[in-house]
């Protein structure tokens, strides 16, 4: 049976992890050599739910910035789904998450939104409050992950995966 697609665009400011949690989720590795995306990088992963048909995830690692531009806004046609990606360290990577979520609802009103706040393992130097992290969860499903240690990376993909048809 050929697993039914989903394309998941990856959005977030320069720096925050979308390329390291990528590759934490498709291959299960973590370099710590930081490598600026220029435009899109592309790559897939089958997931498997319980009583569920197989999906492809295609994950459209998007170069970052804190606002949509004309190219950007052409890779997000056809997303079912966003992850957006803020670094806790850094608290207007998530401010610039939430505008990036805005912005591409003109885009794509309907597309499953989950946010990931990155870099877990750097806690003790988080600038971004539980409190706030509280409140968007009321409209947000919500994951705190590090690409370094794989924490709450799966999840976020499976709550993906969940929201998605099929």
């Amino acid at each position: 049976m050929t697993p039914l697609t989903h394309k998941v665009c990856m959005l977030g400011d320069f720096g925050v992890g979308k390329t390291s949690l990528v590759a934490r989720y498709v291959r299960s590795t973590f370099s710590d050599k930081y490598l600026t995306t220029v435009g899109v990088k592309v790559d897939s992963k089958e997931v498997a739910l319980p009583g569920r048909d197989p999906l492809k995830l295609v994950l459209w690692d998007i170069a970052g910035r804190s606002a949509l531009d004309a190219p950007s806004t052409s890779y997000l046609r056809g997303a079912s789904a966003l992850l957006l990606v803020a670094d806790g360290t850094r608290e207007t990577s998530l401010n610039s998450a939430l505008n990036l979520l805005m912005q591409s609802r003109s885009t794509l009103p309907d597309a499953v939104a989950v946010l990931a706040v990155n870099k877990l393992d750097l806690v003790e130097r988080w600038e971004v409050a539980a409190t706030t992290l509280s409140e968007l969860r009321r409209s947000l499903p919500v994951f705190e992950t590090s690409a370094l240690s794989g924490a709450g990376v799966e999840e976020a993909f499976a709550e993906i995966a969940r929201r998605l048809p099929g």
